[in-house]
């Protein structure tokens, strides 16, 4: 049910996903050390979990890996800014 609805909707949820991608790497490089860590990289890993299931239902390998990645980074990141690993 949820498959079907991403779907449905697929160019515009990837659209989304990339937006939030471009405002999330924008509020870092307009704010540099004033920027809010943790929310980027929570909004930063929402947007990679979007693109995924994205590439996932369109079976694109590179894509599906590239954002897989980015999950991976964001929690790292997630991790970092709440200040649970150093």
């Amino acid at each position: 049910m949820l498959n079907r609805f991403v779907l449905q909707h697929l160019r515009t949820i990837e659209m989304i996903g990339v937006l939030m991608r471009i405002f999330s790497f924008s509020l870092v490089s307009w704010l540099g050390p004033a920027s809010p860590f943790l929310f980027v990289w929570v909004f930063n890993t929402v947007d990679a979990v979007m693109l995924s299931w994205c590439a996932l239902l369109k079976k694109d390998r590179a894509y599906t890996v590239l954002n897989l990645f980015w999950i991976l980074v964001g929690v790292v990141g997630i991790l970092r800014a709440a200040g649970a690993i150093h």
